[in-house]
This record gives structure tokens, sequence and C-alpha cells, in this order.
């Protein structure tokens, strides 16, 4: 490649993910119409007097999905579901997306056929529809989505806003895409539901928007892992996080019997399985209908204990780890 970079500029693996975005955002400038830019689970803009609500995330294949697991009517239907739920953290509601495909050229037309019907059925779940997009050719698949959000006359809910003393919440399952991918892994039959759930996610539609009408202070999307992205909030917030599991013991316990047949602990994936796509976030007082608390808010350092302790256990997925 030519390309006057540094011979021994580090190289994304050794970076991280993170790291790396931070490298390419610092010191950009926006325009006046971005209300918010990188960082947080989806961007802002205003347009034509209102705000629009907007992330992409992309999905490789053998990275994020395989076609010997998945069906492409999955496949589209995680892809969905991964985007709308950067929307919900952020306290809007999704409403329409734009996706990019690309595929071999041998691939046949009926596959893709399939993947837009499950674009179009997790969509349709949400009333959102796809309104354009673009094919290519490519060696692999690659599935890239952008989603557009509605943030109905509210202020988005940011992962800085934590405050000391805020009890923390989660809605939706935790650890159950975890599990699956392990059974997947392993060849282990049964656990149908669990092995599902790693296929096409199960977010909790509608609560992101009942959160910040319920007085939200941060709010985030669970797809790294719980341990990780509460990472994210108590950074962005300065704040310290606890955690107890205690309060994780019915995500536990319903993954008791697959973790025994892995030889794993469950609590590895509750607190260090992704692509769940729950929601956590922290409130002041109350928390809404379907929202459980698992801890609360304390004064910095920013940090995520569990049961008074660090966690030293998987904490989550790295987009350049090998």
């Amino acid at each position: 490649m030519r390309d006057d970079t540094p011979a021994d500029s580090p190289t994304l693996e050794q970076l991280g993910e993170f790291a790396v975005i931070d490298r390419l955002v610092r010191g950009r400038r926006q325009p006046a119409a971005v209300e918010l830019g990188p960082g947080d689970d989806a961007a802002v803009v205003s347009i034509g007097g209102g705000r629009t609500v907007i992330s992409t995330d992309m999905l490789v294949q053998d990275r994020h999905f395989r076609l010997d697991w998945s069906t492409p009517h999955d496949v589209g239907r995680k892809a969905i579901a991964q985007n709308a739920a950067d929307i919900e953290a952020m306290g809007a509601r999704p409403v329409s997306f734009v996706v990019g495909f690309g595929a071999p050229a041998k691939t046949l037309a009926g596959w893709a056929a399939s993947l837009a019907d499950g674009l179009w059925h997790e969509a349709g779940r949400i009333g959102a529809g796809i309104v354009g997009g673009d094919m290519v050719h490519c060696p692999q698949w690659v599935v890239s989505v952008t989603v557009l959000g509605d943030l109905d006359g509210r202020a988005p809910v940011l992962r800085s806003g934590a405050r000391s003393g805020s009890v923390l919440a989660v809605t939706g399952e935790l650890g159950r895409s975890g599990a699956g991918y392990e059974l997947w892994h392993n060849g282990i039959e049964g656990f149908d539901e669990l092995r599902r759930r790693h296929l096409v996610p199960a977010p909790p539609y509608g609560q992101g928007a009942a959160a910040a009408a319920a007085g939200a202070q941060a709010m985030i999307d669970i797809s790294d892992g719980l341990v990780a992205d509460l990472r994210h909030v108590a950074q962005a917030s300065g704040v310290g996080i606890e955690v107890s599991t205690a309060a994780l013991a019915t995500d536990r316990d319903a993954l008791a019997a697959a973790a025994a047949a892995v030889g794993a602990d469950p609590l590895s994936w509750v607190l260090g399985g992704g692509e769940d796509h729950a929601l956590v976030a922290c409130f002041p007082d109350a928390v809404p209908p379907g929202w459980r608390v698992i801890g609360r808010v304390t004064d910095g350092p920013a940090r995520v204990l569990i049961d008074g302790e660090e966690w030293t256990g998987y904490a989550g997925w790295q987009s350049f780890a090998q």
C-alpha cells in the first residue's frame, strides 16, 4: 500500500477499537447542525427544525455471523435489531433504515431475497421501513445498516448523565447470546432458545423511550457486554458504578444448565457476554415498568465494581482482537 504512514505506526489490534476511534475523531470540527457527534450510541443532527438520531453498524461474515449457523433471514433480522438498539439507547424511536449489502457474484439471488425479508421482518416489528441502500460485489457477505430515529421532542439520553446516588437498572435479558454462541461453537444440541438468541437478538423495543420519559439520566445498549458497556457510562459520567450479582440471579439461573453443558460459569455470560442488546440505564429514583434494579451509581473514580470488587473475568467484545 502506498502511503506516508510511518513504518512503526501501531496496528488497529495494538491500539484497540476505542483508542482508534479517538485518534480518528480527535480535533475534528463538526458543523453547527451536529448536536452530538461520535462518542455515544448514536449521533444527533438538527434537520429542518427537528432532531434526527443516526447510527451505523456492520456485520461481516465469519466475524459477526456464520451462514452455516444462520439463515439469510436471521442475518437480516440481526442487522436491524442491533442498529435499532442503538437508537433505543438514546431514548429515541427507530423510524427507517438504509442498508448496504456486499456479497460474492455467485451468491444465490434467493439468499439475497431472504436477507431482505429478514430486514423487513424485524423493521416491521417496530413500525419502521427499509428506505434505500446499495449492493456491491464483495469476497464475503457484509451487511452495513444505517438507522435514523426520532426523539419525539425529547432530549437524547447520553452516556454522560449518570449521577452519584442514582439507581442502575436493566431491561431485557442478559447472557443469552453469549451462551448461545458457546453452544453453537461447541456443537452442543438442545437449548434451542439460547442458540436462537445468538442468531437473532431480542432488544426490548420501546423501552428506550419509556426510560427517557421516566427521567433516565444515562443509558447504553448492551452490545459488547454489561461490564464493558457500563465502563463507558462510568468514564463518560465520571462516576463509579456498583453491580449486585444477587440482582442478576434470574439471568444466571436461566443459563445454569447450558453453562454446565459447556463447562462455563454462567455469570461470565451475564457480565461479559455481548450482543443481547438489552438496555441499562441510571435513574434518579423509581424505575419504569419492565426495568429491574441491579446496582447503584456512586462517586468516582470512574470504574465498575461487581459485588464491591473489580471484575477480573471476561469483560466484553473487542473488535480487533484475534
